[in-house]
């Protein structure tokens, strides 16, 4: 574990709140901000400090993590008024835990070196709110490799698998790889439990008899029981698997990649966005097998 740090973060929702948790839980300084005051003040409960726009906790920061949602949405903390930008210098350093589209990373990275010297690594993440209580997150990241030595002095504390991907984009365009996988092994995963639960097999006995096999995964281990006994309770949203899964798909037309069963179960998210589950955890998709029933 490295020395203490001065940390900022932008963005305390499900994700953002479990990686401020880690952050303090290692020793290091943390101020944070976002428009949610009790997200905000909850970790203040816990030790960190509240800052008063995304400008105010860079200023008070050598390294500035942003958790948040869309491309657009991080524009505006970066570049907007009392912005990242504003406090920005080239001995901070940005790291930017959000998924969105790698070529949009690439502008604004190359937008805030120009503007004000300070560097930007993409750190998309998997393992969700409870690899980063536990500090078990797997990262792709993109990057100079300096910049990529410099984030670990914090990242550390995260995760438990960091790999470097390639220059700016490069660890975007991974997460997008890593959403292909677990969107689809979701819905498998969904499937193959109501399965399950039809055929009067014993759910709870399911993922240790197959642990070890070819079937066997992570999402298997953590998400069929989960789904089987029908907890519902947040690890990640829908909605946000649909918006990486339609950047796959913008993606996937730029680079002339045929996707049918990504297509597929896109749609199938998209259904449940539509019908106002958007807010609900991946392993409500076995809510698709049993109706208004299961509410």
């Amino acid at each position: 574990m490295s020395e203490p740090k001065k940390v900022g973060l932008v963005g305390v929702g499900i994700m953002g709140t479990a990686i401020a948790t880690r952050i303090l839980e290692c020793g290091h300084s943390l101020t944070v901000y976002d428009r949610n005051t009790d997200n905000v003040n909850a970790m203040v409960e816990k030790g960190a400090v509240a800052g008063t726009s995304a400008a105010d906790v860079t200023a008070k920061s050598d390294f500035i993590i942003m958790s948040l949602n869309k491309a657009n949405i991080v524009e505006i903390v970066v570049f907007g008024q009392d912005g990242i930008a504003e406090s920005g210098s080239a001995d901070k350093l940005l790291i930017d835990m959000s998924s969105i589209d790698p070529e949009a990373t690439q502008q604004m990275s190359a937008r805030l070196l120009e503007q004000t010297g300070m560097p930007w690594v993409d750190c998309p993440l998997s393992g969700g709110a409870p690899g980063a209580y536990a500090g078990k997150l797997t990262i792709m990241a993109g990057g100079t490799q300096k910049d990529f030595d410099k984030s670990r002095e914090v990242m550390d504390s995260l995760a438990a698998n960091m790999t470097l991907m390639g220059p700016s984009g490069a660890g975007q365009t991974t997460k997008l790889v890593n959403q292909v996988l677990c969107a689809i092994t979701f819905q498998g995963i969904a499937e193959a439990t109501q399965l399950a639960l039809n055929g009067g097999v014993d759910i709870e006995k399911v993922p240790a008899c197959l642990a070890g096999g070819r079937a066997d995964s992570a999402l298997l281990q953590e998400f069929m029981v989960k789904m089987g006994r029908k907890d519902y309770s947040p690890t990640g949203r829908i909605d946000n698997m649909l918006k990486d899964l339609e950047s796959v798909q913008m993606f996937a037309m730029k680079t002339q990649t045929m996707m049918p069963i990504t297509t597929l179960t896109t749609e199938i998210n998209r259904m449940f966005c539509a019908a106002g589950k958007g807010d609900n955890d991946s392993a409500a998709l076995m809510k698709q097998f049993n109706g208004p029933a299961d509410e």
